[in-house]
């Protein structure tokens, strides 16, 4: 898959303990990489990560620290980067906004020192999110050139990050030959996340405890997707820009069809089909900070120029991530793999040059 460019590779992955750097690196290491990840210690129990138990070279350290992300660069000298850690959530960065500043910006900042001295890196891959426009709440979806803004600390510091990340494009790493984009993806769902504040782990963990889930905002709409088309995604521009298409380096957009574009309520329904025992109440009534209700992006230009394009429907996507955790629950079992597994398939099924063996 994707031209066999990660086999032997040396690839530097930050924020593997989270939710979808946990799935990245598992993804990787089936690629043949030699998998360098670097982050905080896991913030919940269970983890992802620790579940796997994946032969991988784990370093727990924070990007903010400078002097320790210089030394794993020296020391393992990566051919390419994929930067996810990041303080993640909107309701968390109202609670700590200079955190949040801190670790979006300045970290990722300091990362960049990092690939900039680091002579082996030929290729840098950074994670945003689809929360760096600046959002109107309008029905279409944002496309790569449109105004970027945020109105919580969350999606400002992203935004700022894709700044960011142009400056140093332009200033350093196109002199040095290092190709350079920013993805900017949906909402992700899928197995292994137990992450406060987010849908899915909410339902989850008031589901094993025989409760119904409190829902903020059960209208609200976002571009569903499951955790493994963003990541094939990311892996896509990643060989893109080992190849050296320069073409690639750019922001790109990647998120679901129009059909998975949901409110909250449709993913609890559509969950209650796999899981009996899910219930929900709604405490929209309640005073709440301010959270978007309606956010689209158009993905025309990764469809077009990377011919990349989401393998599951909504269906797909909800079925696979229920099964995943009431497997975990009931069976102790862990189906990271037979999920991927399944998803390349029907990537192949579907004719993506990325998944041809």
């Amino acid at each position: 898959m994707f031209n066999h460019i990660y086999k032997n590779k040396t690839v530097l992955l930050t924020g593997h303990t989270g939710f979808k750097g946990s799935w990245l690196a598992f993804w990787l290491h089936q690629l043949g990489a030699k998998v360098i990840a670097y982050a905080l210690s896991p913030n919940t129990s269970p983890n992802h990560l620790d579940n796997l138990q994946l032969p991988i070279t784990s370093i727990i350290g924070d990007v903010r620290d400078e002097k320790h992300l210089q030394t794993v660069f020296q020391t393992y000298q990566p051919d390419i980067v994929f930067h996810l850690a990041a303080q993640p959530l909107v309701r968390a960065s109202y609670a700590e906004p200079i955190l949040t500043f801190e670790t979006n910006v300045i970290g990722t900042a300091k990362v960049y020192e990092a690939v900039k001295n680091t002579p082996s890196v030929k290729a840098l891959v950074n994670v945003t999110t689809d929360k760096v426009y600046h959002n109107n709440e309008w029905v279409w979806g944002y496309r790569e050139n449109d105004k970027l803004g945020g109105h919580d600390p969350y999606s400002t510091s992203k935004a700022c990050v894709e700044l960011l990340h142009e400056s140093y494009r332009k200033s350093f790493f196109k002199e040095k030959g290092i190709l350079t984009a920013t993805a900017r993806a949906g909402n992700v769902i899928g197995g292994g996340d137990w992450s406060a504040d987010r849908l899915i782990p909410d339902i989850v963990k008031a589901t094993v405890q025989a409760q119904a889930v409190q829902i903020r905002n059960p209208q609200a709409t976002r571009p569903w997707q499951h955790v493994l088309e963003p990541l094939a995604a990311y892996l896509l521009l990643g060989q893109q820009l080992l190849e050296g298409n320069t073409k690639a380096e750019d922001a790109w957009n990647f998120a679901c069809d129009a059909e998975g574009c949901v409110p909250v309520r449709t993913i609890l329904t559509q969950m209650q089909q796999v899981w009996q025992e899910v219930q929900w109440q709604d405490v929209s009534h309640q005073a709440k900070p301010h959270e978007a209700n309606l956010l689209q992006l158009d993905c025309t230009k990764a469809k077009s120029l990377l011919q990349w394009q989401p393998v599951w429907n909504l269906a797909t996507t909800v079925a696979v991530t229920t099964q995943w955790y009431r497997d975990f629950y009931e069976k102790q079992q862990i189906n990271t793999a037979q999920d991927l597994a399944k998803y390349i398939a029907d990537a192949q099924q579907l004719g993506l040059q990325w998944a041809k063996n």
